[in-house]
């Protein structure tokens, strides 16, 4: 699994349950330099074999030579892409599980010698729980252990000395600007936080130009200018997301590391199915789903719908926070 911060969150619960079932196995995962700053150093994972896509053909040929050498039991190909079919033909083992054929994209069941049974889609983090169900071993209980590591413990302590109040990051883009929210009303519900629940809004991400440029309209048009996290790591916004009250985040990575922490997640999603990408088994009250109509029942799909972030406003993120005040608040107190 080599791609999206979200869908490496996904994977710890596979390599934590296997690693709890195998302690005494070695893991190898390839995996994308962003993503792999969230998981090195995980207890799980034993050893990962960098593939930067940004430098073409000679990030295959890099991962052929460092793979080439060496023989393992079996490869667990979680990705659907033409990209991970051929990574994983440079692998050696007598077992190469994929998806099946009508789930799998690019040709990509070509390049495995055995095939998870076909279901229904469902939510990432159940497809791949399939994959240890063909493997024999049991994936409850759900664990991440994401962190934050002991060493970065001071790192948060310092981080939240800043505030006298407790803090809600805003994750303020996303990969797609079709999951973005617009800057201005998140600049409204920063006012808000302010003003009527007593928060600190904190802005997190990386620093790409989209989040930058929200970054300028949210500061320069609310009446309090929210703290910038933006460019911390991924490390870091571990840390961060850890001791906060509560996040605001669409469909992106933040999200699901929040989840995977257990602090309460405002999801604002439109663009994709939130049956399949939104909040794994916790906080679906706090979901705003602009992907649906009113009164529409969907299955998980992988329809996307463009447009629909611009269906949610400022009052449907206020009331899921205030929703948040009610229910959460004071059970879900954020660590120090």
């Amino acid at each position: 699994m080599m791609s999206a911060v979200g869908d490496a969150v996904h994977v710890l619960p596979v390599v934590c349950a296997i690693k709890r079932q195998y302690p005494a196995s070695h893991i190898t995962w390839v995996l994308q330099p962003g993503p792999a700053t969230l998981v090195r150093g995980h207890d799980a994972v034993d050893d990962i074999v960098l593939f930067d896509r940004a430098r073409g053909l000679p990030a295959f040929v890099d991962v052929r030579r460092r793979l080439g050498t060496r023989r393992f039991d079996v490869v667990l190909n979680l990705q659907v892409y033409m990209k991970a079919g051929i990574i994983t033909a440079f692998t050696k083992a007598p077992i190469k599980l994929g998806f099946d054929r009508a789930r799998a994209r690019d040709l990509n069941w070509l390049f495995t010698t055995h095939r998870i049974p076909a279901q229904p889609i469902q939510h990432v983090q159940d497809q791949y729980f399939e994959f240890l169900n063909a493997l024999g071993v049991p994936h409850e209980p759900v664990e991440w252990r994401l962190g934050p590591w002991r060493a970065e413990r001071e790192w948060q302590r310092s981080f939240l000395r800043q505030f006298d109040r407790p803090i809600v990051p805003i994750v303020v883009a996303t990969s797609k600007p079709e999951k973005d929210w617009l800057p201005e009303r998140w600049a409204a519900v920063c006012d808000a936080l302010v003003g009527d629940f007593g928060l600190a809004p904190v802005l997190v991400g990386g620093r790409t130009a989209r989040e930058l440029h929200a970054e300028r309209v949210i500061r320069a048009t609310a009446r309090s200018a929210p703290h910038s996290a933006l460019g911390s790591g991924l490390r870091n916004l571990v840390a961060i997301l850890d001791g906060s009250a509560l996040v605001l985040s669409p469909d992106t990575g933040p999200l699901h590391i929040s989840v995977a922490l257990n602090r309460p997640v405002v999801s604002l999603i439109g663009y994709s199915n939130p049956r399949r990408v939104g909040p794994y088994r916790a906080f679906r009250d706090l979901v705003i789903d602009a992907y649906g109509d009113p009164g529409e029942e969907y299955a998980a799909t992988m329809e996307s719908r463009p447009g629909r972030m611009a269906r949610i406003s400022v009052r449907d993120v206020l009331d899921k926070v205030e929703h948040w005040r009610m229910r959460y608040a004071s059970r879900n107190a954020p660590k120090s």
